[in-house]
């Protein structure tokens, strides 16, 4: 989106509600006299802006999913924007309003389908819960910083790890085993088709909803998880059947880019918190800072512009090319 603020006048002041008051350029246009009281006024958001002069009445507005109206763009034009950037603005727009509509028909097949459920499934063979009294195993999920209420269990497998259960209306519906030695594979999946982690953590009232890609992410924020670097047409049924603003947090590494683009393309919210490098995902941020820190970094980071979000993967990208 062009960066209008960038075409204003340099003399200029904002108000406490948001206005940006400046010399309007429209009156000299519209037969009076040139504007040097600071009568022009325009309000930004993340979807557009709006503009009204207090001098001549001129008023337009933009919005992201629109044509640019022949007043937008007249202002435009007067405040000095070249002609190639208003009609690149137009075709962004467009395709931005075809996404829009894309996942607005989704939303209303989604709405008609049958109930989400799941099928019963067996836990695999465990020999206790995690507990002061199998050190080890309570030593790893303290120094991860997990919950010591969700119930994990100690795996009976011949290599040492632990069990998650998988639940969804709290039946167990799956599970992973995470495996505490150095060898691969260092997961065992058993999960169903669709199914999101932590749909048990969330709580009534709560506003936002997190989605990152580890389940241990999920467990120490109480947010989802969908598993691996992508999230399926089933998963975003599920997580939007919450109802909520969803912001996905993707690790900052190699495989989190294709969980940017798969929530550009949703229209969802996205976070890349400006970590130190050697903080790769929300666990490590928690293991180091704690749960509300991080959280509190994860919501002041939330983009919602398409051209914001870009921008700060096009970052992500070229530190982990260094």
């Amino acid at each position: 989106m062009i960066d209008v603020l960038a075409f204003l006048p340099g003399k200029r002041k904002q108000s406490s509600s948001g206005w940006i008051s400046f010399n309007a350029p429209c009156c000299v246009h519209n037969g009076n006299t040139q504007d040097r009281r600071s009568r022009g006024g325009i309000k930004l958001s993340d979807q557009g802006w709006s503009y009204h002069c207090f001098n001549c009445g001129y008023t337009t507005s933009f919005i992201l999913g629109r044509n640019i109206s022949f007043k937008a763009r007249r202002l435009l034009e007067w405040l000095g924007v070249p002609d190639n950037d208003i009609n690149q603005l137009n075709l962004e727009s467009m395709r931005h309003r075809s996404v829009e509509g894309i996942i607005e028909d989704r939303q209303r097949v989604w709405n008609n389908l049958a109930p989400i459920e799941f099928k019963e499934a067996e836990l695999p063979a465990f020999v206790d819960f995690v507990s002061p009294d199998t050190p080890v195993y309570w030593d790893y999920l303290k120094g991860r910083r997990i919950p010591e209420d969700y119930p994990i269990m100690v795996s009976g497998s011949t290599r040492p790890g632990v069990i998650v259960p998988f639940t969804y209306n709290n039946q167990v519906v799956g599970s992973t085993i995470r495996f505490l030695d150095d060898r691969n594979p260092r997961y065992l999946n058993d999960m169903p088709k669709g199914y999101v982690f932590g749909m048990d953590l969330q709580q009534t009232g709560w506003q936002h909803a997190i989605v990152t890609e580890g389940i241990f992410d999920a467990l120490c924020i109480s947010g989802l998880a969908v598993m691996h670097n992508e999230i399926s047409d089933e998963q975003v049924r599920l997580i939007r059947s919450l109802g909520r603003e969803i912001t996905v947090v993707p690790d900052q590494d190699a495989s989190g880019i294709g969980l940017i683009d798969r929530a550009v393309e949703l229209g969802w919210a996205v976070s890349i918190p400006d970590w130190p490098s050697d903080v790769k995902d929300i666990n490590d941020a928690v293991k180091r800072w704690g749960k509300l820190p991080t959280l509190l970094t994860i919501m002041q980071s939330r983009e919602t512009s398409r051209i914001k979000i870009e921008l700060r993967k096009k970052q992500l990208v070229k530190r982990l090319q260094k």
